[in-house]
């Protein structure tokens, strides 16, 4: 077995959860079960694990298989019923212990690159059956040959008089020798800091993986630890108070906090009664020490010395600061911001504005919500009031658009009263939108290649937002298309065998606004 990723590493908004397993850029190899147990679920979803297998064991465990491209015959012919059934393509199935028994080393699949994946390869996850908490799978014994201790690329002190936002990270230069590293004397301007560390693991493959155990020690003495043993998906996003998130989203590095944020509340991480606030009572210098180790025990260490310097002035929190464990109303003169008390990991000086917005479908100002760059947990909820009389026709299409730079998040504007609301758990720059316009599909394809095609291709598309509702008729009758990231795949089946002469293909499709559009394709098989 060889990795792309490991249990624990960084993510956006989560942390991976189980190994990556190379499949060499193929699809279509077989997976085994690892263990005797029998098939208690299985999902397909457009993102997330695309097509996933999980099995549950006698011994309290459950595996979980995911992006896979086919089922084994006999499950791929239930839930391809199922879906004919239930006329939805989409699908979360749970079995009773009878339905699917399999034994260790059983082909249960065929490997594949669907939902959200970026390339071929197997996510394996293994999870507590009861508690349903991923666990670290390579404290399972796998054979994966790792004798690299993990590789450490930066050091990072903060200020940790008022927030790790501002004024930010002030990073140390680090030198190596061997598994050994040292920085030069870290001169600090607070008497309260804290540290953080850019670093990755490698097992004997140039894959970059995640950081399984740090310690931080200051004149010998354990300042701080985590340790990546187990993590819920409930609490996953935990990860944005666990990491520089600002150098995370902006700068694309991979900073790990060697302290708690007040607001990260990730069970069985972190050491308990060891906050890693360092709060230096005198200008004496110091010891520092940071460990880093990998599931199989190689180490890397980097040691540096501490100083206060002349303490600078301490950053001033404003009427608008959100603070963790709070919760928080802000407003402008057409919108208003509700954060619930689990919003935010850190204290943010919270900066909202109002802006002219030019787009002519615009029915109201941008809002501009801080930046992309600060984190929040929960959803908060964001009120827009409109810049102009709507009729109920507009407000029914009205959505709320949300833009963090490097995606946009549409919903459906809810109203209470003269203002629009809708829920979002990114910061970034949102706006009130009537949204006319038609969804649509396009086909591209030439009828007289489709007698030796073995599937058909709609290409998805809408102005604003996303299809969240796709038919297809055949001849009258509803057609499985899987959903393949904006595109719709039919794989031809008995449901339309060759040589069966000229079909109709209806399609129905429906964006966030609500507005629906149908259209008719002929095509001869």
């Amino acid at each position: 077995m060889q990795l792309a990723a490991n249990f624990g590493a960084i993510r956006i908004n989560h942390f991976h959860m189980g190994l990556d397993l190379r499949t060499n850029s193929q699809e279509n190899l077989p997976v085994l079960a690892a263990a005797d147990g029998y098939v208690s679920r299985i999902k397909v979803e457009r993102y997330g694990f695309g097509n996933a297998v999980y099995i549950t064991h006698p011994n309290g465990y459950t595996t979980v298989y995911a992006h896979l491209n086919k089922y084994f015959n006999k499950l791929d012919e239930y839930v391809k019923e199922r879906q004919y059934k239930d006329e939805k393509w989409e699908q979360d199935i749970t079995f009773q212990p009878g339905q699917f028994p399999v034994e260790k080393g059983q082909q249960i699949a065929l490997s594949g690159n669907t939902g959200g994946s970026a390339g071929p390869h197997l996510h394996f996850e293994i999870r507590d059956t009861k508690t349903e908490e991923c666990l670290n799978p390579l404290l399972f014994g796998f054979a994966i040959p790792d004798t690299v201790a993990p590789i450490i690329s930066g050091l990072y002190w903060y200020d940790r008089r008022f927030s790790t936002y501002e004024p930010g990270a002030n990073g140390i230069a680090v030198k190596k020798a061997g598994n050994v590293y040292t920085a030069n004397v870290v001169q600090v301007n607070s008497p309260e800091i804290s540290f953080a560390i850019k670093a990755v693991d490698k097992a004997n493959q140039g894959f970059n993986l995640g950081i399984y155990n740090a310690e931080l020690l200051m004149d010998g003495k354990l300042v701080y630890s985590f340790k990546i043993d187990k993590i819920h998906y409930d609490d996953t996003r935990y990860i944005n108070g666990c990491i520089d998130y600002t150098k995370f989203i902006r700068d694309k590095m991979g900073i790990q906090h060697l302290a708690d944020l007040p607001g990260m509340k990730l069970q069985n991480y972190s050491a308990p009664n060891l906050t890693g606030i360092i709060n230096l009572q005198d200008e004496e210098v110091h010891n520092i020490e940071i460990v880093l180790k990998d599931t199989k025990g190689n180490t890397s260490r980097l040691t540096t010395k501490l100083q206060l310097n002349k303490t600078s002035e301490k950053i001033s929190a404003t009427g608008k600061t959100v603070m963790p464990n709070e919760g928080k109303t802000i407003s402008t003169e057409n919108a208003e911001i509700n954060f619930s008390k689990n919003a935010v990991y850190d204290a943010v000086n919270f900066n909202m504005y109002e802006k002219a917005d030019a787009d002519q479908n615009a029915a109201s100002n941008s809002i501009v919500l801080q930046n992309p760059y600060i984190p929040v947990q929960d959803e908060y909820t964001l009120k827009i009031k409109s810049n102009r009389r709507l009729s109920d026709a507009e407000k029914n299409k009205a959505i709320i658009l949300l833009d963090y730079g490097s995606d946009k998040d549409v919903v459906k504007a809810k109203w209470i009263g003269d203002r629009a609301e809708g829920q979002f758990n990114r910061l970034g720059t949102a706006k009130l939108l009537i949204d006319n316009t038609l969804p649509s599909v396009s086909s591209g394809w030439a009828e007289e290649a489709l007698v030796n095609s073995s599937s058909l291709l709609l290409k998805g598309t809408t102005k604003v937002g996303d299809i969240i509702s796709f038919r297809a008729e055949l001849d009258g009758k509803w057609l499985r298309f899987a959903r393949v990231k904006d595109n719709f795949v039919y794989t031809f089946d008995e449901k339309c065998p060759k040589g069966s002469g000229v079909h109709t293909l209806k399609v129905t499709t429906t964006n966030i606004a609500g507005n629906t559009n149908v259209q008719t394709f002929t095509f001869q098989r």
